[in-house]
């Protein structure tokens, strides 16, 4: 595969460590928006670093925006997601239809929904 290929450029940002994680957290946000403690809080093991590393990749990919209230100490900054981050979610769903349909050894999911759920 070459090293410009756009599934091998999209395959690189998408499959480090916690980033589609991080997706799915912001998508369980009201109107898909999360504060950065929220994240971390619902992230059991991420680092505040790796959190912020994925968070800025994902906004200079444009699948996140992201809103700094600088008027208040602390400064906090809010992330929602953009259409396209809206689009990545649709795939997130499609590899679990296709791990609940094909992987035997996975334990079912009770809950389809997956803004609403809590694993």
């Amino acid at each position: 595969m070459q090293e410009g290929c756009t599934v091998n450029l999209t395959v690189k940002y998408l499959t480090k460590k916690w980033t589609l994680l991080v997706i799915l957290e912001l998508y369980k946000g009201k109107i898909h928006t999360r504060r950065f403690g929220e994240l971390k809080d619902s992230l059991p093991g991420i680092t505040s670093k790796v959190l912020s590393a994925r968070l800025k990749e994902l906004e200079d990919e444009g699948l996140v925006n992201r809103r700094v209230e600088a008027g208040c100490f602390p400064i906090k900054s809010e992330y929602t997601l953009t259409e396209s981050g809206l689009e990545i979610v649709e795939i997130i769903k499609g590899m679990k239809r296709w791990a609940l349909k094909w992987k035997i050894d996975n334990i079912a999911c009770g809950n389809q929904a997956c803004e609403q759920c809590v694993l």
